[in-house]
């Protein structure tokens, strides 16, 4: 049976439906300004949210929506909210700190914000490990910081992104007293008006002084007077890492006492790659890009693309000839002695290697002096290691009485492999009689890579 309705019937029906709509629309959209307003939208991950609340401080506990207000200060709401979670967001409000905020001993710390304002006061944001064991892959984003500090300390794995560091005696720096801070990276940050950008503290306590396998990557420096942008301190070791499309602006503002990267500490098999040191004076009173003091061990890789830009006192300031280690630079070795074996007999071999580098070329001099018994000859062989272990053949030069020769090009090119790469240089001698008043002394001048 067919069932007809009346329009009166249909009306009514069309009414119902149009109010029910009505109020989920207001439902939807009252929940939304509810969940705003407590800052919900931007909670996606976090534990707690804090925000002001006029004159105090509010926290929100964004898995039971509870908020507790009242709190004096910036400080003491975000410590509390970091001892009872693992994550904080800070929304657009200015947070100005009356203490040190600390995150001891947490995995996955997280403090970020949107734009969120932090006035340090002097004080700092602590990243703390009673080892690195217990602190590790913290991570800080998305703030401001003026005249405070980031401080990582016994950490693994901590990450530094999007933060602007204005003013501070100390932007970022990075600490060890027990055991050692490493895999740290730093991204998309800027540091302007600091007295030291990112500095790697010496080692206290029973740390290490290792840093290494870190990463300051895409990160911006404007330099003051009596400033650095990256300190190395002695016994400091940011080994093994990278430095990459980094650009320091030196002499823009002021014109004395400046520093891009300084180093009393190490930097082996770091590379910096894509980094511009620049400087807008034009009359340059203690303006370096690289300063390497007394103490420095190895200095870092620099690619063929790290530039010195402008005018300086230095570009690199090296007053103690700490060996420069850089695609295509250049090297020597000078009289170096070779033990002579006896009886025909090969001695202990002596090495050359260009640490960290790898040669690229290497033509050697060999100098025999002393003098020859009836018969006697000296033997000196060198001879190639390749960078998977393999030897190349043996040169060998026979001596009967005191000279010196150079390596020709027939002799280089009889080691040279078809492709490879070269690590070492491997040279020993020998003596025919079973005594030998004489010396061998190898030199040599290279390229390395």
């Amino acid at each position: 049976m067919k069932i007809a309705l009346s329009g009166r019937v249909i009306s009514l029906i069309l009414i119902i439906v149009l109010l029910a709509t009505v109020l989920n629309t207001y439902l939807v959209i009252n929940v939304y300004n509810t969940i705003n307003e407590a800052g919900q939208m931007d909670r996606s991950g976090f534990d707690f949210v804090v925000s002001q609340d006029g004159s105090t401080f509010k926290v929100q506990n964004t898995l039971t929506n509870q908020l507790i207000h009242g709190f004096a200060t910036a400080s003491i709401a975000i410590n509390y909210a970091l001892t009872q979670g693992n994550s904080v967001y800070l929304g657009k409000d200015t947070f100005n700190l009356t203490a040190n905020i600390m995150v001891s001993n947490k995995w996955n710390a997280k403090i970020v914000g949107d734009g969120a304002t932090i006035n340090g006061n002097g004080h700092k944001i602590i990243i703390y490990g009673d080892d690195y064991t217990t602190s590790k892959y913290s991570l800080i984003s998305g703030l401001t910081i003026n005249n405070g500090t980031i401080r990582i300390e016994n950490t693994f794995g901590a990450t530094i992104t999007n933060i602007l560091f204005q003013n501070s005696a100390i932007g970022l720096e990075f600490a060890n007293n027990n055991t050692w801070t490493e895999g740290s990276k730093v991204e998309n940050c800027h540091f302007i008006n600091c007295t030291e950008g990112i500095a790697f503290r010496t080692p206290t306590g029973t740390a290490t002084g290792s840093y290494e396998s870190s990463e300051i990557n895409r990160c911006f420096f404007n330099q003051y007077d009596n400033s650095i942008a990256i300190n190395v301190e002695k016994q400091a070791e940011f080994s093994s890492s990278q430095l990459q499309n980094v650009r320091i602006w030196i002499g823009e503002y002021g014109n004395t006492n400046q520093t891009g990267l300084r180093m009393t500490g190490t930097m082996s098999q770091s590379l910096l790659s894509g980094v511009v040191f620049e400087s807008f004076s034009n009359a340059p009173d203690l303006l370096f890009g690289i300063d390497i003091l007394d103490s420095a061990d190895a200095t870092p890789i620099l690619n063929s693309d790290v530039s010195f830009l402008g005018d300086w006192t230095a570009r690199i300031h090296n007053p103690h000839g700490v060996w420069i280690s850089a695609s295509g630079s250049q090297f020597s070795r000078e009289n170096l002695p070779v033990p002579i074996g006896l009886n025909g007999e090969f001695g202990d071999n002596i090495i050359i290697i260009p640490k960290p580098l790898k040669i690229v070329s290497f033509k050697p001099k060999i100098d025999v002096q002393g003098s020859f018994s009836h018969d006697e000859t000296i033997t000196v062989r060198v001879q190639l290691e390749y960078l998977d272990n393999v030897y190349s053949k043996a040169i060998e030069k026979v001596f009967t009485n005191s000279s010196t020769i150079w390596f020709s090009d027939d002799d280089l090119l009889e080691m040279f492999p078809s492709q490879n790469v070269v690590l070492a240089v491997i040279v020993d001698a020998s003596c025919s009689s079973s005594s030998t008043d004489t010396t061998v002394k190898i030199s040599g001048y290279g390229i390395a890579g």
